[in-house]
């Protein structure tokens, strides 16, 4: 998604994993010469200021786009939506005869992805939630219709959904919290999880540290959490060696068949890819698990401190290690084509040309 907030907030999040950051890297650095090569790619782009030149440029044109602009990013997504399906058949959904198909998109809008999953199942029933534009949301690309709704709000206040039964009165958005959305019911055979926090996102300073987190936390219970047995889930995610992806994707791999994909024809020089979760079984014990880690990460995140954030989530070397030693292998075999991806355009780069 155009105008999300790049490597600042990714760095002051990776800061409170660094130590498993850095194992997990250290792991792939001695096994895989195609991820050594991507690591010198990235160094020497780091190493030139033409290179933050260039994403400065992407991110000034992301965050003010006049009405062409907005409209070529609404037609990139749906770009890269079609690469993603002829790669993973993603947005292919098999229901019993006479049930319709349904679709929960987290941060719908410009709407390129919903466009592309319409497409494909043309009487879906799809239910959107998108952040006002007013509030430094996307427009809205894609035409609405009977079946296609939005509900224009802040996921990230979605408190009731997420387990919050009392706010605290003293919380800088006490008021600002909202009722439940979603009802036990309420189940989806598609769910897209492509939201990031935007940088025109007009929102309280005490949010800004760990606004990465609570979205990502939000958009993943949720959607497990809704996710009817056998259903997918789209997320778009960063950097498939951080810890964080590493764990997710392992958490995933419990209960769904994990695939990643990262295209080549937008963001390619990026560390930006999606990851597909198929044939999910939500109500797996290690899934009912994970949506409760989830859900209380989100509202420790929320209403407590950025250091019982910190205690709650680092993880142990002996969880690391565990991790690396039964899932390592099949991180190496998902990550490849992503690196290779990502290898193949920053090698032709300008800024790592000069």
């Amino acid at each position: 998604m155009p105008g999300n907030i790049g490597e600042a907030q990714r760095d002051f999040n990776s800061e409170i994993t660094e130590n498993a950051n850095r194992r997990v890297k250290d792991y792939l650095l001695e096994r895989v010469p195609l991820f050594r090569q991507l690591t010198e790619l990235r160094e020497q782009g780091w190493q030139n200021p033409a290179g933050d030149q260039f994403f400065n440029r992407q991110r000034k044109l992301a965050d003010n786009p006049n009405d062409k602009q907005a409209f070529h990013f609404f037609k990139m997504m749906k770009t890269i939506a079609r690469e993603l399906h002829d790669a993973t058949d993603v947005f292919s959904i098999k229901t019993p005869d006479g049930v319709q198909p349904s679709i929960l998109d987290w941060c719908m809008a410009p709407g390129g992805f919903l466009c592309a999953a319409v497409h494909h199942n043309r009487g879906a029933r799809c239910r959107n939630f998108s952040l006002p534009v007013e509030n430094g949301g996307h427009k809205v690309q894609l035409a609405l219709t009977d079946r296609i709704t939005v509900e224009f709000l802040d996921v990230n206040l979605l408190a009731a959904d997420m387990g919050v039964d009392a706010i605290p009165p003293t919380h800088p958005e006490a008021a600002s919290f909202l009722p439940s959305r979603l009802s036990s019911g309420d189940a989806f055979d598609l769910i897209i999880c492509d939201g990031q926090v935007l940088r025109t996102h007009k929102r309280p300073e005490y949010r800004e540290n760990l606004e990465a987190p609570r979205l990502a936390l939000v958009q993943l219970a949720l959607g497990l959490e809704h996710v009817r047995p056998g259903g997918k889930i789209i997320k778009l995610l960063h950097k498939i060696e951080s810890w964080r992806c590493v764990h997710l994707l392992y958490v995933l791999s419990k209960f769904s068949t994990v695939r990643v994909f990262k295209p080549a024809t937008a963001h390619a020089k990026r560390s930006s890819y999606y990851l597909v979760a198929s044939d999910i079984q939500p109500r797996h014990e290690d899934a009912i698990e994970a949506i409760r880690v989830w859900k209380q990460a989100w509202r420790t995140a929320t209403f407590d401190t950025v250091e019982a954030y910190k205690r709650l989530v680092q993880p142990t070397p002996a969880t690391v290690e565990e991790v690396l030693e039964s899932f390592g292998p099949e991180l190496i075999k998902l990550a490849t084509s992503v690196w290779e991806t990502q290898v193949e355009a920053l090698a032709k780069a300008p800024f790592i040309k000069t």
